[in-house]
């Protein structure tokens, strides 16, 4: 069993990332740098302030990686990708709307 494993494996992936190579699965590929990028800047930024952090720049990454894989989705027809990807950048764009409102709010009573 361990054997034919060790055999599958590697023709799986080489079918998955080689095989099926085209730009829509690079640009999928690149979709997910991005969206995991902003948990890499989260970390640096909370590193710098010695407490937990989440600058303005996550949420921006949140979205543009989000719409990304969201319009992946719609190319390969994939329903877990659309729904899951449309319901949180919404969630991504409340939070920012959000923040610029507290910010206004600050602003005009300071």
């Amino acid at each position: 069993m361990l054997i034919q494993l060790a055999h599958d494996l590697p023709a799986y992936f080489y079918d998955v990332f080689v095989t099926r190579l085209d730009f829509w699965l690079v640009f999928g590929i690149v979709a997910q740098l991005v969206f995991g990028s902003r948990f890499i800047l989260q970390w640096i930024a909370s590193e710098r302030a010695g407490r937990s952090v989440m600058p303005l720049s996550f949420w921006f990454l949140s979205i543009l990686g989000g719409m990304m894989t969201l319009v992946y989705g719609f190319v390969r027809r994939e329903p877990v990708i659309i729904i899951g990807q449309g319901l949180s950048t919404g969630i991504y764009l409340r939070n920012l709307a959000l923040i610029f409102r507290e910010r206004r709010r600050k602003r005009s009573g300071a």
